[in-house]
């Protein structure tokens, strides 16, 4: 029997992010995915355009919809535009008691806002306790708990409810990039060698998805994001092969299939 996993994130039109990346990565990974469309974007691989969010009624009754059916064994959290939306979110999950991962999403690759400043306080108040992982990087981490080393950023985060903390790397300098996992019990990290690529479109709703899928298969937290990190390094390392749009392009979920 398969697992099942549902996103909760916005529609990105050029297929790269959002709920289409997190479809892909779900599917990647070995898990059947179904989907809560928050907002519809305008969106390619050079901008967004347009934004539109769904209404908060509508995205609890799709939520409702989903969970009255559907046994759904984790959840992955993305675009969540307004405090409004988030509370809907957030009562509409009350009684689900399976893993969640939370990507705060603030800003796309193009450097379009997603997420309000308004709406930061509400996703801790509201979400943050109950995410068994969360996922930011180093901007989103510097958004949500001010400057300072990851470690010390993921520390302050811990304080504030998450079960644990993916400090990802990916904005930071060097030749390796390195993904910080921390929880109460300590520190896991995960390297790998930078690669020399615009076509990252998508990294991020891609890595948190696939670590969701891993925890819907009752995989181990730590497990489940070594072989997200694993199979997202290659991705990146064939992203080249897709040749989508002129602009940042989307990663190769599906580099294990075909070319």
């Amino acid at each position: 029997m398969a697992a099942k996993a549902l996103t909760i994130a916005g529609s990105d039109s050029g297929g790269g992010a959002g709920i289409q990346a997190d479809l892909k990565a779900f599917s990647a990974m070995g898990v059947y995915g179904a989907s809560v469309v928050t907002a519809v974007t305008a969106q390619n691989t050079e901008a967004v355009s347009a934004i539109y969010p769904i209404p908060d009624d509508v995205v609890a009754a799709q939520i409702k919809a989903v969970l009255d059916d559907i046994q759904v064994d984790a959840i992955k959290i993305g675009m969540l535009g307004t405090p409004s939306l988030i509370k809907a979110v957030a009562d509409a999950l009350i009684g689900y008691e399976g893993p969640i991962v939370l990507d705060p999403v603030m800003v796309a690759k193009s450097g379009d806002t997603l997420l309000a400043d308004s709406a930061i306080a509400a996703l801790k108040s509201s979400l943050f306790g109950r995410a068994t992982v969360l996922t930011p990087n180093l901007p989103e981490a510097t958004k949500l708990v001010g400057e300072g080393p990851p470690q010390a950023q993921a520390k302050a985060l811990l304080q504030l409810g998450v079960g644990a903390v993916l400090m990802k790397g990916g904005h930071a300098n060097g030749e390796i990039c390195t993904d910080h996992l921390v929880s109460q019990t300590g520190t896991q990290n995960f390297s790998a060698q930078r690669v020399n690529t615009r076509n990252t479109h998508g990294t991020g709703c891609s890595y948190s998805s696939a670590i969701a899928a891993g925890l819907a298969q009752g995989m181990a937290l730590n497990d489940a994001v070594s072989r997200a990190h694993t199979w997202l390094h290659q991705a990146i390392l064939r992203a080249d092969e897709l040749d989508v749009g002129q602009g940042h392009g989307p990663v190769h979920h599906f580099h294990a299939l075909w070319t």
